[in-house]
């Protein structure tokens, strides 16, 4: 049987590989640089190929410690897992999602009464952005992204689609608009979110109505504060579901016109490609398509 590589050397190799810098993997396994330096050497000469090219304080993995990373990382978390499984003490794992904040406040928090029994001894991580995060390098381990697909470096699954309608405070609309959603672009103000600047024209043509003019329309940055606006009775903005369905839900906004319409993008759960998701990350992405699955029809 081949030898093995001692444990304390793979990882020394991993949080350097993780963190592209000895001084950093010193820092997460409390040892001291030099301690780092001699345990990759130890691995390297062990192999007989070098797993990183220096420069400077940084570090790069070769072709051949790339490889050799993509394939260790995974298998050391899975010895973790089985070890702490056979003590009798299984560890709480940590995993991390990465998703933009209104995401994060509208969907995700909403529905996290349902996660601990779903994800027992999991501690969810919740890391609300509207950075790209490089997963990999950051250590990421799950991604919920907005768009229409085509990320680098990322395995990709669609978890759900947009669908966009216009809503307002409950009242707001009074007969005979309320039926008529025409006079009602025209006669009330519109609000209208600065990231989409087309949602009114895109509803409209879809419902085969003339598009409204955004003449003094109230413009606003972000769907949370689009929405507040509209709950405060400031005019009718496009909801867009799932995100406005609490607020459906609870009556704070009504959706007078019904149908929803699919916008140009979808959501998408994503993971650092060639890293097999650990038991507990896999429960994660589990327990995100199941409440994916829930969202309810209006």
């Amino acid at each position: 049987m081949p030898e093995l590589p001692p444990l304390a050397a793979l990882r020394a190799f991993c949080a350097a590989a993780r963190h592209g810098q000895f001084n950093r993997a010193a820092e997460e396994l409390r040892l001291s640089e030099s301690a780092v330096s001699h345990q990759i050497r130890r691995l390297e000469n062990l192999l007989s190929t070098r797993l990183f090219e220096r420069h400077g304080p940084k570090v790069e993995l070769t072709i051949a410690g790339a490889r050799y990373f993509t394939e260790v990382e995974p298998l050391l978390g899975r010895l973790a897992e089985v070890t702490a499984a056979a003590s009798g003490r299984p560890d709480r794992a940590r995993v991390t999602l990465t998703l933009p904040p209104t995401v994060a406040s509208m969907w995700l928090i909403p529905n996290l009464s349902s996660f601990e029994p779903a994800c027992p001894n999991v501690d969810l991580q919740v890391m609300a952005t509207t950075r790209l995060v490089d997963l990999r390098r950051e250590q990421i381990d799950l991604a919920l992204r907005y768009g229409r697909d085509g990320w680098p470096r990322v395995e990709v699954e669609h978890l759900f689609s947009e669908l966009a309608l216009p809503v307002c405070r409950p009242g707001y609309l009074a007969s005979p608009i309320a039926t008529d959603p025409a006079a009602a672009m025209r006669e009330r103000r519109l609000i209208v979110n600065d990231d989409s600047p087309d949602e009114w024209l895109e509803w409209a043509e879809a419902h085969e109505i003339t598009p409204p003019s955004l003449d003094g329309a109230l413009v606003l940055s972000h769907s949370d504060q689009v929405l507040s606006a509209a709950e405060r009775g400031l005019g009718i903005a496009i909801g867009r579901r799932p995100m406005v369905d609490t607020m459906l839900q609870n009556g704070a906004l009504i959706a007078p016109f019904g149908d929803a319409i699919p916008t140009r993008a979808s959501f998408y759960l994503c993971r650092p490609v060639g890293v097999q998701p650990t038991v507990p990350v896999r429960r994660v992405i589990a327990w995100l398509r199941e409440i994916a699955a829930t969202i309810p029809a209006l």
